[in-house]
């Protein structure tokens, strides 16, 4: 596994064949906080599943007096619109991603601040003055927006906030109003970091994984074309890892293959916001079944068992953000 610094978007590839069975995944990361030179990052053990997201950090005060400030979990935006397919567990909740977080074995109290963005105005005032819940997905949004008058509905498609979707479900013509806005939340409290002694963070959450339902970067079972070249950059593919997805078992006589590709992305150069670099930093990975393969971009990653890989270094400044490639086998039935 070798570290690239290309990185593209797999958004911007062709691929219709796969648009119906393709979930995209929301990039989450690390805690934020207001760049300073007093706090200091000493150690930060990074753990990443399908299941789980678990970060423990320490921090240090650096200077002689106490040092405040707000220190914030940036939740990845949910953007509204009538084709939207992103990798989301519980649609209805504000806390989607299941989020917690301790502070020296404690647990602590978050403020949620959430927006709505539309056409890059916030129109959450708007939204809250109709009663409109701002999770774009959830039951009670869809209901909110059914119920508004007609003159305020038209207001809010004239400014980006909805669009009316008209179909025929076979009964006849039915509306349905679609937000179109884009959410964007972000946990936070305020933490006073006291002189000469060490804090200890830790955070929880579910990460949203996407994927499709099957092997897509070999065209027609070789590592060529565009897409390939995509993912070879973004998840580090080496030749091993494109030989044993060779070797991996054709699709059944009915089409459904064996193998799908889940995908999690993480945002680490939040790592940066701190007083220099990570002192020490752990990475580990689980792919979960031992049958699966994984790929992603680090050094010096090692097999630290059946399903996980590790990688360390020491007085990291992270570069640029990970991306993991899991080929996972189907459950068996």
């Amino acid at each position: 596994m070798r570290i690239r610094s290309c990185l593209l978007a797999i958004a911007l590839l062709p691929s219709a064949s796969f648009a119906n069975d393709t979930m995209a995944d929301l990039k989450t990361g690390g805690l934020t906080y207001v760049q300073t030179l007093d706090i200091e990052m000493v150690k930060e053990d990074l753990f990443i599943s399908r299941d789980e997201i678990r970060v423990d950090y320490v921090f240090r005060n650096t200077t002689d007096k106490p040092v405040s400030g707000i220190v914030a979990f940036p939740m990845p935006d949910i953007v509204g619109g009538m084709n939207a397919n992103i990798a989301m567990d519980d649609m209805q909740a504000d806390n989607f991603l299941g989020f917690s977080v301790t502070q020296d074995g404690e647990p602590v109290k978050v403020e949620l601040e959430q927006r709505a963005i539309a056409n890059s105005l916030d129109v959450t005032d708007a939204l809250e003055e109709q009663d409109v819940p701002l999770l774009p997905f959830a039951d009670a949004t869809a209901e909110a927006l059914a119920d508004l008058d007609d003159e305020v509905a038209t207001d809010f498609k004239e400014r980006g906030m909805l669009f009316n979707d008209v179909y025929d479900d076979g009964d006849g013509m039915k509306e349905h109003r679609t937000p179109i806005w884009t959410l964007r939340s972000a946990y936070w409290w305020k933490v006073t970091f006291p002189p000469g002694r060490d804090i200890h963070v830790s955070h929880r959450y579910k990460p949203s994984v996407g994927g499709t339902v099957a092997v897509t970067f070999l065209d027609e079972g070789k590592p060529q074309g565009e897409r390939f070249e995509v993912y070879k950059a973004r998840y580090c593919i080496d030749d091993a890892f494109v030989k044993a997805t060779r070797k991996l078992s054709p699709p059944s006589d009915d089409g459904q293959t064996l193998y799908t590709e889940a995908w999690i992305s993480y945002i680490l150069t939040t790592g940066n916001n701190w007083g220099g670099p990570i002192k020490s930093f752990t990475l580990t990975v689980d792919k979960g079944d031992p049958r699966n393969l994984i790929s992603f971009c680090g050094s010096g990653v090692k097999k630290t068992g059946p399903t996980t890989f590790q990688m360390t270094a020491e007085d990291f400044s992270p570069q640029k953000d990970l991306e993991i490639l899991i080929l996972q086998h189907r459950p068996d039935e």
